[in-house]
C-alpha cells in the first residue's frame, strides 16, 4: 500500500496527517472495503514514523468506523455497505433457497458465483 510520505515540517501532527489521509482515500474508494492495511509496525516503518503515531491514527479511525481491526489478522478498511437495507434481501434468498432445498452450502456456492459476476 502506497501512502504519501508525511510532512515534517507541517504544524498538524503526523498521526492526524496520516489518520486524514487514509480517511481520504477510504471514503474516495482508493482503498477499497476490505483492503487490509500494512501492521502498525511495518507502516512506521515505512514512514519512519513512530509505531505508536501509527497505533493511534489507527485507533482513531477505527473509532470512526473507517477501520476495523480483527485481531491477529489485522487491520481493515471498514465496509461502507449499509447492512441494514441489505438484511430483506438476504432473508428473502436465505428463505428462497430453503424453499428449493438448497443447502447451505449450496447457497453459498450460489452467493460466491454471483459475487463475481460484473454489475
Amino acid at each position: 500500500m502506497d501512502v504519501r510520505p508525511l510532512d515534517t515540517g507541517s504544524p498538524v501532527p503526523p498521526f492526524e496527517q496520516l489518520r486524514t489521509q487514509l480517511a481520504a482515500r477510504a471514503a474516495s474508494g482508493d482503498l477499497p472495503a476490505g483492503t487490509r492495511l500494512p501492521t502498525v509496525r511495518a507502516l512506521a516503518a515505512e514512514l519512519r514514523i513512530a509505531a505508536n503515531t501509527v497505533a493511534r491514527a489507527y485507533r482513531e479511525l477505527e473509532a470512526e468506523g473507517v477501520l476495523v481491526t480483527e485481531g491477529r489478522r489485522g487491520t481493515f478498511v471498514a465496509s461502507t455497505g449499509d447492512l441494514g437495507s441489505a438484511a430483506p434481501a438476504a432473508a428473502a434468498y436465505a428463505a428462497e433457497a430453503r424453499r428449493r432445498g438448497l443447502t447451505l452450502a449450496e447457497a453459498h456456492k450460489l452467493l460466491d458465483e454471483s459475487w463475481m459476476i460484473d454489475p
